[in-house]
């Protein structure tokens, strides 16, 4: 197994180290041996997300450089979850955790190496925490941790006024139990995670220090921000989601279609797995002919295919073209033009199908019956991407696609779909 003594040159061109411990160290140990590292994540919702990808993806960069994964899914800790600055956490029952242990985990393991020397491991710290004792943890873990230190953490200080709860006050400890176990049992000297959880990160290394006089490390990467600094995370239907149920692949795709051209470069550093000749290049195409979209494309490609697959990246490009006329609407499946018309925008009629203009208007592609008469007069309304000659067409359902879809065009960029149902 051969180690790249450059990981951490290219992790910080990639932007990816926020903040760490003692880069200095962990270079030296990243250079010589394969160093086990563990990375976790909480299961407090049914799937994991964009921000969980930023770690997931640098795992994958770790063991690709040599180095041994521990992906911990937090069975324990995702009963409680991380204190959250705008307030308490609606606690989740212990099925409901479990079965999200069971999707989080399904969700990590394509993206890592289960074989070889530095074959990667999932753990869950319920396996740990369910056993021991509340005199044991207080006596053991509870005794490193100065409340002061504690109460000035910046969720905890925001949280003070309106109240936290002890469960949330004392999540920091079982985070910091997880990184000491690992350490004790399997040699793990190094955790990382997002720059929101450098307290805990740092929490951990100290722990290690009180209580068994080891030096270990921490890195945290940073949190990406749009252009207006606002997070990344939310699109207009909420969280992008990895989970193709929650969030559609062709819906995905889009995303990171629209990335903003002053963000893109950063994106793709911190999503692909593009050399950085490629990257400096399409960044270099961005500047010099924005309109191409070059950078874009490739960022959108290149994600999709890491968490959906090659199929379905192929399937959301040909929906895209479609949608927009240069495509066969007819050679899609039903899932795929069902999710981008309904990110779209759809609409749905039963029974008898009403005329073009009547669905142009209840589609919204037009204010009124008239302005969808003018507009098929000069020629820009169209039907499956077959010119509208006739405002008096009255689609049949040998007209629907994937057996229930029609879908309109006004021009060359404004589309909906809409979903025909049996009355």
């Amino acid at each position: 197994m051969s180690i790249d003594p450059t990981l951490l040159d290219d992790l910080a061109w990639r932007g990816l180290i926020a903040h760490s411990t003692d880069l200095d160290a962990l270079r030296d140990e990243l250079g010589s041996r394969s160093v086990k590292f563990y990375v976790g994540f909480d299961p407090t919702a049914a799937s994991l997300h964009m921000g969980h990808l930023v770690q997931i993806l640098t795992a994958r960069r770790l063991q690709l450089a040599g180095h041994t994964p521990y992906a911990l899914v937090g069975g324990a800790t995702g009963m409680i979850g991380d204190p959250k600055e705008s307030g308490e956490r609606t606690l989740n029952s212990l099925d409901v955790v479990r079965d999200w242990v069971a999707t989080v985990r399904s969700q990590i393991e394509p993206f890592l190496s289960f074989e070889g020397d530095n074959a990667a491991t999932m753990v869950n710290n319920y396996d740990w925490t369910a056993s021991l004792s509340t005199i044991d943890f207080l006596r053991d873990i509870g005794k490193h941790f100065p409340v002061n230190r504690m109460l000035a953490r910046d969720v905890v200080r925001t949280r003070l006024e309106a109240g936290i709860s002890y469960t949330e006050f004392s999540y920091v400890l079982l985070q910091s139990l997880d990184y000491l176990n690992l350490y004790r049992d399997h040699g793990v000297t190094l955790q990382f995670g997002g720059s929101d959880q450098w307290g805990n990160l740092t929490a951990g290394v100290e722990l290690i220090r009180r209580a068994e006089g080891a030096r270990v490390h921490a890195i945290a990467t940073p949190l990406l921000t749009r252009a207006d600094g606002t997070k990344y995370g939310k699109s207009e239907g909420g969280a992008l989601w990895l989970d193709p149920q929650l969030m559609s692949p062709y819906a995905f795709h889009q995303f990171w279609l629209n990335a903003e051209d002053e963000k893109v470069g950063e994106l793709l550093r911190v999503f692909t797995f593009l050399s950085r000749e490629e990257i400096l290049e399409l960044e270099e195409q961005t500047r010099e002919k924005p309109f191409l979209r070059a950078a874009q494309r490739a960022l959108a490609d290149h994600v999709t295919t890491l968490v959906h697959g090659k199929d379905e990246t192929e399937q959301a490009k040909a929906a895209a073209a479609a949608l927009f006329g240069s495509g066969d609407l007819t050679q899609l499946g039903a899932g795929t033009i069902g999710a981008a018309l309904t990110e779209a925008g759809a609409t749905e009629v039963s029974g008898e199908l009403p005329g073009v203009v009547d669905l142009l208007v209840e589609a919204g592609l037009a204010r009124s019956k008239g302005e969808a008469r003018r507009t098929i007069g000069e020629g820009g309304a169209y039907l499956n991407n077959v010119r509208i000659e006739d405002p008096d067409l009255v689609p049949s359902r040998e007209d629907l696609i994937a057996g229930e879809w029609l879908v309109l065009r006004r021009g060359k960029k404004s589309f909906a779909g809409v979903r025909v149902t049996a009355g």
